[in-house]
């Protein structure tokens, strides 16, 4: 679907319900160029928004029915607010869960149809869910004029994923979402949600997204076992040292002392981890400098760690990270996401993308015996309303 999704997603809107939306809203997916499974452990992410969007058209009912229409799995689903629970389907609960929560808030809403749709491509680590999410959220709270600042809006899109669609992650998702500008990457203390933008403006260096178009069905269930792993060596950490909430406010020493003795397993995860936030500040110190060498040598770093330390890569993932390593033109690449699939972001000259993506295809075609996706991602504006 292409960037200017508002004609069609109007159109498909008054073919499934009859007449105009109240309003369209459309909501981007992100990359996050380091500071991977950090946001849950109260770390620093390093996310942008992204020019792929899911396009969403809201109008109200004078009832509480809901009548939900995803353009591109073709399906619809009907519900009442008096009776949200999921689906069964999967997609409708992104949008179910928004409501949920609003509802938990104690806002009052009305019943509502949407369409929607759109170019975030669907299991790649782009976020698409919580570009439905936020889509949603903004379409309600404009809609019913429910007043949501953008950081309250990111942290009940956040609790509609933990709570009602049953993933608990953390916050960078959402936020990336919403706060996106053009050109900057976005540096999100996930303690403090204090912020600040970084500016991101090379001519000759593109963002490239090498897509496995492969996800193992470990990604959600491993996902939670990650995080109640960190959570694991917290408990541990706090028996000596009460004053340390999360691994935000660990030490290496500290894992070493109290963890590696009691759980070697969970002390490589909480290793990755303090390390992880550490990269991440280095990496806003060589962005600031203009020092690309860096930074890439930071994103190799953080996949080896995620790769062998928290596990959650696979062979597709290694095998794109390992094909790029040392090529001309190439800064440096990782994986990029939950894990156990999805895309690799890669930094890399301009002139060097067109022949990276053509030799890294053959080669991933012989290797797995299936095609590689790639995108090149250009940094976009976060959620906004684009027709009231």
């Amino acid at each position: 679907m292409s960037m200017d999704t508002a004609p069609t997603i109007s159109q498909a809107f008054a073919t499934k319900f009859g007449g105009a939306p109240d309003l369209i809203v459309r909501a981007p997916g992100r990359i996050n160029l380091i500071g991977e499974h950090v946001d849950y452990n109260q770390g620093l992410v390093l996310p942008a928004a992204i020019t792929f969007y899911t396009t969403l058209a809201l109008r109200l009912r004078p009832d509480e029915k809901i009548h939900l229409h995803s353009l591109d799995y073709d399906q619809t689903y009907e519900t009442t607010l008096a009776a949200l629970s999921p689906s069964g389907l999967h997609w409708p609960d992104y949008l179910l869960g928004v409501a949920d929560q609003m509802q938990r808030d104690g806002k009052a809403l009305h019943g509502f149809e949407v369409t929607f749709g759109g170019d975030v491509p669907v299991g790649a680590g782009l976020s698409s869910s919580a570009s439905v999410e936020c889509a949603t959220a903004l379409a309600l709270d404009h809609a019913l004029g429910l007043g949501y600042e953008r950081m309250a809006l990111a942290q009940l899109c956040q609790r509609a994923e933990n709570q009602f669609v049953g993933v608990n992650c953390g916050l960078m998702d959402q936020f990336a979402s919403l706060f996106g500008q053009p050109h900057k990457l976005m540096l999100l203390d996930c303690r403090s949600l204090a912020y600040r933008y970084i500016p991101f403006e090379t001519d000759d260096i593109r963002i490239v997204l090498l897509d496995t178009r492969v996800k193992h069905s470990l990604g959600s269930s491993e996902y939670n076992t990650r995080r109640a792993q960190c959570e694991e060596g917290i408990r541990l950490v706090q028996a000596h040292y009460p004053e340390v909430r999360s691994l935000r406010e660990a030490t290496e020493a500290q894992l070493k002392t109290c963890v590696a003795p009691a759980d070697a397993l969970v002390y490589r995860r909480c290793s990755f981890v303090v390390a992880e936030i550490a990269r991440v500040e280095a990496t806003c110190l060589a962005l600031e400098q203009g020092d690309f060498a860096v930074v890439g040598q930071l994103m190799y770093q953080t996949h080896q760690g995620l790769s062998q330390d928290y596990e959650v890569s696979c062979p597709e993932l290694d095998f794109l990270v390992e094909a790029v390593r040392g090529r001309a033109g190439v800064w440096g690449a990782r994986m990029m996401g939950g894990g156990f699939g999805g895309c690799t972001i890669n930094l890399v000259q301009a002139d060097a993308v067109a022949n990276l993506v053509y030799e890294v295809s053959l080669a991933y075609q012989a290797q797995f015996g299936q095609p590689l996706g790639s995108y090149v991602a250009e940094i976009g504006n976060g959620a906004e309303l684009i027709k009231n």
